[in-house]
């Protein structure tokens, strides 16, 4: 089977420096701020059945570079996945 090229694929490292794939879902701007949307993929390039996404602030380095910060603020986690839900509610089927 050949590996089919996809641009909405995300590498990053994680805390150990392993690279870790994420599928792009969407980016939301929320108070003069830019959030990523972000969904693991498992080892075999497939989205996962369980667990949630993964949330993380834009922010410019020094060369104009987009970098991802985490975000350790609750209430503005859930603000940004409750529009990220209403954009999509449409496309996917969340359980509370």
């Amino acid at each position: 089977m050949t590996e089919e090229e996809r641009d909405d694929i995300v590498v990053l490292l994680d805390e150990d420096g392993k690279e870790v794939e994420f599928e792009y879902l969407d980016t939301i701007e929320m108070n003069e701020e830019d959030f990523v949307v972000l969904l693991p993929l498992d080892e075999n390039q497939e989205e996962q059945e369980e667990g949630g996404v993964v949330i993380l602030k834009i922010e410019q380095n020094e060369k104009g570079e987009d970098t991802f910060i985490s975000i350790d603020d609750e209430k503005l986690l859930t603000s940004v996945f409750e529009e990220f839900k209403s954009r999509m509610s449409e496309e996917y089927d969340f359980e509370e």
